[in-house]
């Protein structure tokens, strides 16, 4: 049985975005198409409607092509629970609120039993 993966918003976006001069950056987009070509199909794929419209977002041109990638992904839903869950988690101080999102994504991967939740998000990029 494959595992069942949770891809946060970033994964498309080094997915399909043009290589960026930034070495910390470049290497994220490397390893991720490396993955998305090599070893995606080990896994069951998720994403969440919070994705859907983050990726919706900025440069019309690059949104389509983000939103072309996860066109097949099936989508987890969004419950009262996921919000609740996201409400205790930046309740416990350990996400800071200007993360909401952040915590929201957590909650859905949570909630539906992924037994991963794959982001690229750093603080420091």
């Amino acid at each position: 049985m494959r595992s069942r993966v949770y891809l946060e918003t970033t994964i498309p976006s080094y997915l399909t975005s043009r290589p960026s001069r930034d070495l910390i950056i470049a290497g994220h987009q490397a390893l991720t198409v490396e993955w998305w070509e090599k070893r995606r199909d080990a896994f069951q794929l998720y994403i969440s409607q919070l994705v859907v419209d983050e990726a919706s977002a900025g440069d019309p041109i690059a949104a389509r092509e983000r939103l072309r990638v996860l066109r097949d992904l099936p989508l987890l839903d969004i419950t009262p629970e996921v919000a609740e869950l996201a409400s205790s988690i930046l309740a416990s101080g350990r996400i800071p609120r200007k993360a909401a999102t952040d915590a929201a994504h957590i909650a859905v991967a949570a909630l539906h039993g992924m037994d991963f939740l794959v982001t690229w998000e750093n603080s420091s990029c």
